[in-house]
């Protein structure tokens, strides 16, 4: 079985294409998937980078998202069959219910072996079936951008119909964040340095774009476009650069959805702006099972396909992680295997 490795640190020059022992034998509960799609995440450039705080001092199988086939299952398995077409969960101890540190201690491609393989085997208690209308290279990016933006805003949140929600920028969880958003309802402003990607973003339903280069105070255009109330939720994926803006975007008792840090994670927080505002700032650590099920059942109904921009080959990966690193994507890069 043909499989990359990664060391943290070593950047990208430093993932390496080996040799796994086949899958022979399985656990009773366990399912052997062929793996058919691996989507990519910014968390796996971090670790090239060196910079994700769950590090192994030792080369692992990186990424944490796939969809596959059901090729075998063990003697206990109930959940599924051979020929089912699957996803895993990000977290495979989150099953339901809320988050607790013994819940999200393991995951995939972080301190241990993650998915960028031909064949996997896992408990069944940590998958799920694709929805209906999807194909694995779509399916592939629910897992974790699917499920963080569906946490941030049905889950830790409680919008109501017409909300306003806030995404910076058009990567993979702000692309399904907009989908997401807009199939509920919500009225969607999104951020980008490109008009290009501004345009496409309005083809998917955007209903104000504005260019952070163009408007650095993009805060305050913000304000303007809600008559200075700013918005309900704000799914705040840029880290240092723009938290501070990001708060002062959210409007009274609203929501900041912190993701992620793209720009780093230090940075100054003013709490008086938080208080004053009676504003909560939340973080997103992906979500549960159950999540994803909520999820698959809610694209299906509502025919949503994640957007895909670059599909790369098992033998590209290298490149695969040099795009993503250029920045230049809309939406999310999936690495097909055949």
């Amino acid at each position: 079985m043909r499989a990359f490795q990664v060391h943290h640190g070593k950047q990208i020059d430093g993932l390496t294409l080996i040799s796994k022992p086949d899958i022979t034998d399985l656990d009773s509960h366990e399912v052997k998937v062929r793996i058919r799609a691996v989507s990519l995440n910014y968390r796996d450039l971090m670790i090239t980078q060196g910079i994700y705080p769950a590090k192994a001092d030792h080369g692992i199988i990186p990424a944490s998202d796939f969809a596959g086939e059901v090729i075998a299952v063990g003697s206990s398995v109930t959940r599924f069959q051979t020929g089912d077409r699957v996803m895993a969960s990000f977290f495979p101890d989150w099953l339901e219910g809320e988050l607790t540190l013994d819940k999200v201690t393991r995951c995939y491609g972080g301190d241990s072996d993650g998915v960028l393989r031909e064949e996997i085997a896992l408990p069944e208690s940590g998958l799920v079936k694709i929805p209906s209308h999807l194909d694995y290279i779509s399916a592939s990016t629910l897992p974790c951008a699917g499920v963080t933006a569906w946490n941030s805003i049905f889950e830790s949140t409680k919008l109501q119909p017409g909300s306003t929600v806030l995404v910076l920028g058009t990567g993979g969880v702000s692309i399904m964040a907009l989908l997401l958003a807009k199939a509920a309802g919500h009225k969607v402003f999104i951020t980008s340095s490109s008009n290009a990607k501004l345009e496409q973003a309005r083809t998917l339903g955007a209903d104000a774009t504005i260019n952070y280069i163009d408007q650095p105070e993009w805060q305050e255009a913000v304000l303007d476009l809600t008559q200075g109330k700013g918005v309900d939720l704000v799914l705040e994926v840029g880290g240092k650069e723009t938290v501070q803006r990001s708060l002062t975007a959210t409007g009274t008792g609203g929501t900041m959805a912190i993701i992620g840090g793209v720009s780093g994670f230090t940075g100054t927080l003013d709490p008086i702006s938080l208080l004053f505002g009676a504003k909560q700032a939340k973080g997103i650590f992906v979500g549960s099972r159950a999540m994803l099920e909520s999820l698959s059942r809610f694209t299906e109904i509502n025919n949503i396909k994640p957007v895909i921009d670059e599909v790369f080959s098992f033998d590209q990966v290298p490149q695969a992680y040099e795009y993503m690193a250029a920045g230049k994507h809309f939406g999310k890069v999936v690495i097909k295997l055949d």
